[in-house]
């Protein structure tokens, strides 16, 4: 009996091996998968199996997976028997995700946010999202590496550094680093681990992964996805969003995770103005008439992505939209206001975590995890814990400072900010570029970012997608598209244009 179990073993692996062979990583989309599955050239187990040896391939190299969901071909079986009885739940049906590992599943993997304080730390309930893509039919595949704590921990940080799953790679140019704090799930769909993995943004780390690694990244309204069950930093401007290798997938997979969720009350506000389908929206004329603003201070800091923005503006413009240069987006005093914002939130936010987690879980406070943090050697042997620190300082969100904080950060962006500029001008959206080609890592002198231009919509809390511009050398760089509030489908529109227009995007080469 053992030795014909090993001889199928044997038989499917070389059937799977055989299939990743043929598997087209490079042009293959949710929906030409999604095809493949229902027309029976392939099933979702092949596809899970296709994609798990890839990881185990590539991952040693970019070290971009924390963990593998244990139950992942189980899930991949279940898609396939739904499909065979005739339920077809949908575009992501059979479609394997990779989620940044601070967004609860409930299953065998832990949430950790990359903290060994959190290595047993099993969520008693699915994120919202996570159930929305579950019951969408999606197999979840495992979770990806993060900066720790989404990147609110040092004073000097390493983006894609976690205590529990070290340094995360560029797939362009190894050395190199991967942005932002969902760098791990941004290397996962540069690197052909996934087609689709979920990221979440602050500030810059969905569209700063999406530009240091060459892919699409999608950070929408605050609100428009609900953040239950994600490891907070801020109320006011967290929010997860889609990563993958094409504006498409990207607005499949939007549609598929929005909803209002009682357990965040934001999400009330996108009644009326989310969608269940965003690829309506894609159209290749979608430059046609629009009139686009220049988000300026990116640009003057790097002559080489001067030259790539410029050159994609020529093309937006050889397209019917006009290009205005606009006013400065809020001052340095909005992001000091941002920043206190944080902190108080930051404190909150994880207050409220801790206390519902399984109470096997020894982490009840930000306080504890302090505290464990300044007993654990890889915890704080390379990097401290100085936010941490200062958010514990902060009183309740009920305080003033707070408040007078939040009020003004949002009135300079929103109001007076974002709002005013768009409506004075006519625009329909902002252009800049997204960021600096990818710096080498280094833990001493930790993360360089030469230019940027989140802050603005990231404080706002309106949406920014960032879409692959071009490259230097070897490594990418990419194009922002942000806007006004629940804009999702004009900003679409338009990165869809641009994006089908210029085909900017090359796979990686693994490079040492």
């Amino acid at each position: 009996m053992r030795k014909l179990l090993l001889v199928l073993n044997l038989l499917i692996f070389s059937f799977c091996n055989s299939q990743a062979q043929k598997f087209d990583f490079e042009n293959a989309t949710i929906e030409s998968v999604g095809k493949e599955i229902r027309n029976g050239k392939l099933t979702a187990v092949e596809l899970t199996q296709i994609y798990l040896k890839r990881i185990d391939s590539l991952n040693p190299l970019v070290n971009a997976m924390l963990v593998i969901n244990p139950d992942a071909m189980a899930l991949a079986r279940k898609a396939d028997l739904e499909l065979k009885a005739g339920l077809d739940r949908g575009k992501l049906h059979g479609i394997p995700v990779i989620l940044k590992d601070n967004i609860d599943t409930h299953d065998k993997m832990p949430t950790t946010a990359g903290s060994r304080a959190l290595v047993e730390s099993i969520a008693l309930n699915d994120a919202f999202i996570v159930k929305k893509l579950r019951d969408a039919g999606a197999i979840i595949l495992g979770k990806a590496n993060l900066s720790e704590w989404a990147n609110f921990r040092s004073s000097k940080s390493s983006s894609g550094w976690s205590g529990l799953g070290n340094q995360t790679h560029n797939p362009y140019k190894l050395d190199c680093n991967p942005c932002g704090s969902s760098a791990g799930s941004g290397v996962a769909v540069s690197s052909d681990f996934c087609l689709l993995a979920i990221g979440t943004e602050t500030n810059g780390s969905i569209v700063c992964p999406a530009n240091a690694n060459g892919v699409v990244g999608f950070k929408p309204t605050v609100g428009l996805l609900s953040r239950s069950g994600i490891i907070p930093i801020s109320y006011s401007q967290d929010t997860p969003g889609p990563m993958t290798r094409n504006v498409t997938d990207a607005a499949i997979a939007l549609g598929f995770m929005t909803g209002v969720d009682t357990k965040d009350s934001l999400t009330k506000e996108s009644i009326g103005k989310s969608y269940l389908d965003y690829s309506q929206f894609l159209q290749k004329s979608g430059l046609k008439g629009k009139r686009l603003g220049i988000f300026q201070p990116p640009l003057g800091k790097m002559k080489s992505v001067d030259s790539l923005f410029f050159k994609a503006v020529d093309y937006m413009k050889s397209q019917g939209a006009e290009v205005f240069e606009i006013p400065i987006i809020g001052t340095k005093e909005t992001g000091r206001s941002s920043f206190e914002v944080l902190l108080y939130e930051f404190k909150d936010g994880l207050n409220k975590y801790f206390a519902e987690l399984p109470a096997s879980v020894k982490i009840r406070s930000i306080d504890d995890l302090f505290t464990f943090n300044a007993s654990d050697q890889t915890e704080t042997g390379i990097f401290d814990q100085k936010l941490i620190g200062d958010a514990i300082k902060k009183g309740p969100i009920t305080d003033q400072a707070y408040l007078d904080a939040k009020a003004k950060m949002h009135k300079e962006m929103r109001q007076e900010g974002i709002d005013k500029i768009m409506n004075d001008l006519k625009l329909d959206a902002f252009i800049a570029p997204t960021g600096s080609p990818a710096w080498k890592t280094d833990w001493q002198k930790g993360d360089t970012f030469h230019l940027g231009s989140s802050s603005p919509a990231a404080i706002a809390g309106y949406p920014n997608i960032s879409v692959p511009m071009g490259f230097v050398g070897e490594l990418p760089v990419n194009i922002s598209f942000f806007g006004k509030a629940y804009s999702e489908p004009q900003l679409l529109s338009i990165a869809y244009a641009y994006e089908q227009g210029t085909l900017h995007r090359k796979s990686p080469k693994f490079l040492k």
